[in-house]
């Protein structure tokens, strides 16, 4: 019985070859996608999970409003980790880490630069258990400058040695000796540093600070503890400490409650270590995070494309069931039941499914790298695992049932008495089951363009977007330290090439992974007491060129000059910070003023700085564009460092390169020469939605692909099933046009209603979506258009090789036979 279903299925697949082959193919691509999506999105799930105890681990979050601004930040006090420790019961054990940038490390002359560095708290190995491979876990990080380091720092500096007790050089000046190699930390993981420094021997980790959040802290709980019990306990804990703090500040008026209704507020809760790469886009992620929302978007693609795929298997299956009708009504006269006739049509169903899923992981195979390309990742497929085996078996009965049951239901419910005699009645109803169903391929077809189209749309609007600075020709020198007392005389032997046009030395610049300063302004005068008074404001130190150079438009009043000495007390704040301090007429010589100190001594309420308003610098975004322009001031530094970044005529980018590297080099000897152009920077913030954008295209390409291969062979077959009314109207004089018209009309009606369906629930979904953005596209009608106009153009090409082949067809061939 086995071998004449088998014998049957082939014959049928032969028959119609070229349907089945569009079938198989389509079904098999479809698949294909699948996998990689079910592999990416396993991925992302398991982000932190291979961390020991991961379910325990939680991340101290801070929410603040203070003075005009609002922040959501992985930052805390330094003083938290400690204070957890001594007085929450629940937690085993803190850590805080504290990241000062990139270090340039050596272990005898020369320098390789090292981004991956961050110092930890000496509890790091109780929180995160990774597996050391060299030294001892006990008081690995007790110590001032000690250091842990990866697997791949130890094939950097120590290839084939034992890498304990050696020493490395960071930044030219500090020895740190090495006590432990740990395995490297895998890439699906919220943070992968390769470096960890003993946070004992910073003098910011030991500060009494409560007002400066500055640490990233981290906790591992007790088993069975309760989440919101620890965050009231938090709350409690911070209140008590800040306080006092608040009070020395505000006055000893202040309390919490009144700091609450004027609309502040300091708040810090737990955030699962399993909910951050999915769930969190705070201000100082350690890297940019996934959303879960794109996960879900992924899944749902993955679920649209195989159900395009089966849809075009029952669509076809259906289409040709005048050609198979004869051969139910032969079979059920001979005696043959409705149950075996499903089952020889389910069998043929489920060995075109089999064939499909093995063709799919060859296909996946060879789609795999360029995906990993597009999408930032290393996935690869897991063949040697039985259970993947186990899953493709289980994923191609599933599929086998879903694309096989509506046809073999259809196919055996034919009448012998009907058929034999050429009655097909279920015709007209099984054509508009075809049509619903084109419609729903269609749909979703259209879905996806539109959101891609909506989205490529933001990233362009993103780019080309007047953003009050200019990012275009500016190179980005890194590792100013490394030049020592030279800074200046770099910046000024650059700076005496035609090639370059202006010039700047300073940390401070309006792209992310660049240096960030918070603290509490007011205008001088004021009641200090009166918190609508206080205006929380980034302060930037910036040298005399800063402004020419990144091209800022100066609003009112003037721009730093060294023909002013007084402007070493000058600072120069953007429209926002004029809204935020309200000033009482003409900022231009307004005195403001904040309290002394640093991050590790605290504020010192004695002694005030205080700074003159020289001039207004039109707003720039300096975040992403998903938030709100906040307060800026800039003031000169007598000493700036950081980064130097240099203004160059266009078209001379080489030139350039060799220019300042040479500088580089002959004042630098040994020091790696690190730079990135200003606006590859700025790209670099929205790399997220650019790598979604490209995944998203490719796969709805890959959507529109699969249901226009469908569409080809519905139009073929149609086509085949009107030949001899082809002939006639030809031979009556119809032109081949009005005949391309003619068989082509029916799905165009399908792809309107398609749109009809569509487009407001797109227009819906990427309304919710740009609404992260504070800064966006307009949804308008030309969105709606680009998106019918593709699908139109895309379908009627389809439609129209094969309508334009079945219309020039000679009506001699086609009547021939009657």
């Amino acid at each position: 019985m086995l071998k004449n279903i088998l014998k049957i299925a082939l014959r049928s697949f032969w028959k119609t070859k070229s349907i089945s082959i569009i079938n198989v193919l389509g079904l098999s691509l479809g698949i294909a996608l699948c996998l990689i999506i079910a592999l990416f999105v396993r991925n992302e799930l398991g982000y932190d999970r291979h961390f020991p105890n991961s379910e325990r681990i939680y991340r101290v979050t801070s929410d603040i409003v203070f003075g005009g601004n609002a922040y959501k930040m992985t930052y805390a006090p330094a003083p938290m980790a400690d204070a957890l420790m001594a007085e929450i019961p629940e937690v085993e054990a803190a850590i805080h880490f504290r990241n000062q940038g990139s270090f340039l490390i050596k272990r005898y002359e020369d320098n390789i630069k090292e981004n991956n560095v961050i110092f930890a708290g000496k509890n790091f190995l109780e929180v995160f258990d990774i597996p050391l491979v060299q030294g001892r876990r006990e008081g690995a990080l007790d110590e001032p400058n000690t250091m842990l380091i990866s697997q791949t720092m130890v094939e950097k500096f120590f290839k084939g040695e034992n890498a304990v007790g050696q020493t490395l050089i960071l930044d030219n000046k500090t020895d740190y000796k090495i006590t432990g190699v740990y395995e490297d930390i895998p890439e699906n993981s919220h943070f992968n540093f390769h470096v960890l420094l003993a946070a004992e021997g910073l003098p910011e980790a030991k500060s009494e600070h409560w007002l400066g959040n500055n640490f990233q802290t981290y906790i591992l709980v007790n088993p069975n503890s309760d989440q919101k019990e620890i965050d009231l306990k938090i709350a409690a804990m911070a209140e008590k400490h800040l306080t006092p703090v608040l009070k020395q500040v505000m006055g000893e008026d202040f309390t919490l409650e009144k700091f609450r209704e004027s609309g502040n507020k300091v708040e810090y809760t737990l955030q699962p270590l399993l909910d951050i790469h999915l769930h969190s886009d705070l201000l100082g992620e350690f890297k940019a995070n996934f959303s879960i929302t794109y996960v879900y978007l992924f899944i749902a693609i993955a679920v649209f494309i195989l159900l395009i795929a089966c849809i075009n298997f029952m669509n076809l299956a259906t289409a040709k069931s005048s050609n198979r009708a004869k051969e139910v009504g032969v079979r059920k006269s001979m005696g043959s039941g409705r149950s075996e006739l499903i089952f020889q049509f389910m069998a043929e169903t489920f060995l075109m499914s089999f064939i499909s899923f093995v063709l799919a992981v060859f296909i996946a195979s060879l789609l795999l790298p360029f995906f990993n390309d597009l999408a930032g990742r290393n996935l690869s497929l897991p063949l040697d695992s039985i259970i993947f085996y186990g899953i493709l078996l289980l994923g191609a009965i599933i599929v086998g049932l879903i694309a096989g049951i509506y046809p073999a239901l259809f196919l055996s419910g034919f009448k012998p008495a009907k058929v034999l005699k050429g009655d097909i009645s279920s015709g007209m109803k099984s054509a508009v089951v075809r049509s619903s169903l084109v419609v729903f391929q269609f749909s979703i077809s259209i879905f996806l363009i539109f959101c891609t189209v909506v989205l490529f749309s933001q990233m362009n609007f993103i780019q080309n977007k007047n953003l009050g600075f200019s990012k275009d020709q500016i190179v980005m020198v890194h590792d100013l330290y490394a030049l020592g007392v030279q800074k200046q005389t770099f910046k000024q032997e650059v700076l005496a090439s035609s090639l370059i046009e202006k010039g700047t030395l300073s940390g401070f610049l309006p792209v992310s992974g660049t240096n960030r300063s918070d603290n509490p302004w007011w205008v001088m005068g004021r009641d200090t007491q009166d918190q609508e008074n206080m205006v929380s404001i980034q302060n930037w130190k910036v040298d005399f060129d800063y402004v020419r150079t990144l091209g800022m438009k100066i609003v009112q009043g003037r721009d730093f000059s060294l023909d002013f000495p007084s402007d070493s007390s000058a600072v120069i704040i953007n429209e926002s910070a004029v809204r935020n301090f309200n000033f009482e007429g003409d900022p231009i010589g307004q005195k403001i003023t904040s309290f002394s100190g640093d991050n590790v001594t605290g504020l010192n309420t004695e002694n005030l700085e205080v700074k003159t308003v020289v001039g207004v610098v039109e707003n720039f975004h300096f975040e992403s564009l998903k938030e709100n322009i906040g307060a800026v001031m800039l003031f000169v530094d007598s000493n700036p460092s950081g980064i130097a970044s240099f203004k160059f005529k266009a078209q001379n980018a080489q030139e350039v390169l060799q220019l300042v590297e040479d500088k580089w080099k002959e004042l630098a000897p040994g020091q790696p020469f690190n730079y990135e152009f200003l606006d590859e920077r700025f790209s670099s913030m929205y790399a997220s939605e650019t790598r979604i954008g490209k995944v998203f295209a490719a796969f709805t390409g890959f959507a529109i692909f699969i249901a226009c291969m469908g569409l080809f062979a519905l139009t073929a077959f149609t086509a085949e099933q009107r030949r001899k009314e082809i002939g006639i109207r030809k031979a009556l004089g119809a032109s081949v046009s009005s005949l391309v018209l003619l068989l082509s009309k029916e799905f165009t009606k399908l792809i309107l209603i398609s749109f009809i369906v569509a487009a407001p629930l797109a227009w819906w979904g990427m309304s919710k979506w740009l609404e992260d953005y504070q800064y966006r596209v307009e949804l308008g009608l030309n969105t709606v258009l680009i998106a019918i106009g593709i699908v139109m153009l895309i379908a009627w090409s389809v439609m129209g090789i094969q309508s334009f082949r079945a219309a020039s067809t000679n009506p001699v061939d086609s009547l021939k036979g009657e």
